[in-house]
């Protein structure tokens, strides 16, 4: 039987973590699995996101410790920057993990079609092939998975010159001497803290209030002041109003309380959010409903066409790699009959930012805690009482956590300092398995480490820390 002809039981329309993950599950329960992608497999997040910015993370990361290594009783030379070579290993990673995908996907025998999918009037899927060459696939079950892109600001227009997307961030031509970021999130501010670290006068826009919009209040003040002692000026609480790009800088016209200000800056990057990767795929000719450029499922991922599902970013906040993956296996297991009845509470999904200090937090803000109207109980660990952050002299962070003083439970959890994108999995593993303050109180954290700020951290929501 010819590819082209071939029916499948499940067909996954988008190579990124969450399809592949998809296809790989199907697979691993004996359903007949194809997917499509239309670039790289391994999709943004693999390619052009999560793993090329956090190669150059560490990077940055690595030198602010050379830079360091003098408190340690260690002399070093001053280092010397080679963004070409930095840029090369970020995309030697990102190239690894996705020749890495196409081989478990080849190995679990899911089919590849490599090029841009569309529904057909019928709900089968067209596949155009960069050569011109077309194919039409059917399949029982399709899910999309199609990812987000970067939203464009309509007086910045991305043109991968002057004005930066997340992708033209990655591989500049050469390390600019300065820098406006537009957008305070985690996007913005992972590229601000790399650049600045090499020596980019970084300057931070947010349209919001604070920075971090979205997280806790408090983890927002301590990262802006710990960007100011970085040298990275943030003006919050601004709106760009008009832009003058021209062969050497952009001029960017803000607007705050204190009134205009133009700010001048070799590039911009442009980082205030996602949009959902819809057009093109003949949705039109389905009953699937957009609502605001994203895809409407339920818990399972069902869209309101039956066969049609969809997952990840393409379905909405938050657009996260780890939850797309997650959706991935939920919709399969579905389909498979391995779930059934009423789907499961929403699993707790961290949320983390790698730049600068880093961040990571998991469930209610103090704000969103306060606003259920239960009581609670806030508990706040500085790392500057913790032996392990000492020893290795990064002692500039806390923990804090919050709970329902009645039931005991754990609402949420937020960590600023080193490697807390690394620790935050334990208070995710508490959320989902529905841990009480009894049972973190009576875990035994191991000695000496960072983690035993987490412990510290619940133990004084109860007033009993024993270390500050």
């Amino acid at each position: 039987m010819q590819a082209q002809d071939r029916s499948w039981d499940v067909l996954v329309i988008g190579g990124g973590p969450g399809g592949y993950v998809a296809a790989l599950r199907a697979a691993q329960l004996g359903l007949r699995t194809a997917l499509v992608e239309r670039e790289h497999l391994g999709g943004i997040c693999l390619n052009w996101g999560c793993i090329p910015t956090k190669a150059l993370l560490h990077a940055s990361d690595t030198l602010r410790r050379i830079r360091g290594a003098g408190e340690l009783g260690i002399r070093v030379a001053q280092p010397e920057i080679d963004l070409a070579a930095m840029i090369s290993r970020s995309r030697a990673v990102a190239n690894r993990l996705s020749r890495g995908v196409a081989g478990l996907l080849r190995k679990a025998g899911v089919q590849v079609f490599d090029g841009h999918a569309s529904f057909t009037p019928d709900a089968q899927v067209r596949i155009a092939a960069a050569d011109g060459g077309t194919q039409t696939l059917r399949a029982r079950h399709t899910i999309v998975a199609t990812g987000a892109r970067a939203r464009a600001l309509p007086p910045l227009p991305f043109d991968g010159q002057r004005v930066w997307s997340y992708r033209d961030a990655l591989a500049p031509g050469h390390l600019p001497r300065s820098l406006l970021v537009v957008g305070a999130g985690a996007i913005g501010l992972e590229f601000a803290s790399f650049y600045a670290a090499l020596g980019t006068q970084v300057t931070v826009l947010e349209a919001q209030p604070r920075i971090l919009p979205t997280g806790d209040a408090e983890v927002s003040a301590f990262v802006q002041r710990a960007l100011a002692k970085d040298g990275i000026a943030v003006k919050v609480a601004c709106t760009l109003i008009r832009a003058e790009v021209s062969q050497r800088s952009v001029r960017a016209t803000v607007r705050g309380a204190a009134g205009d200000e133009v700010i001048e800056a070799e590039h911009a990057l442009v980082a205030i959010g996602l949009v959902g990767n819809t057009e093109g795929l003949g949705l039109e000719h389905t009953g699937v409903k957009l609502s605001h450029g994203l895809i409407g499922v339920d818990a399972w991922g069902a869209t309101a066409h039956p066969g049609i599902h969809a997952i990840g970013d393409v379905t909405g906040l938050p657009m996260l790699a780890h939850k797309a993956m997650h959706e991935g296996v939920l919709c399969v297991e579905r389909l498979a009959g391995l779930r059934a009845g009423h789907p499961a509470p929403v699993a707790p999904i961290a949320a983390c930012t790698y730049g600068h200090p880093q961040t990571a937090s998991v469930g209610l803000t103090e704000d969103e805690a306060k606003v259920t109207g239960a009581p609670l109980r806030v508990g706040r660990f500085p790392l500057e009482g913790n032996g392990k952050a000492l020893a290795i002299g990064e002692a500039t962070g806390f923990v804090k956590t919050i709970f329902n003083a009645d039931s005991g439970a754990l609402l949420g959890a937020h960590i600023v300092g080193p490697e807390a994108t690394e620790l935050i999995h334990g208070f995710v593993l508490a959320q989902g398995l529905e841990a009480t303050e009894a049972e973190l109180i009576e875990t035994v954290f191991p000695h000496p480490t960072i983690s035993e700020s987490m412990h510290e951290s619940v133990l004084g929501a109860f007033g009993r820390a024993l270390h500050v």
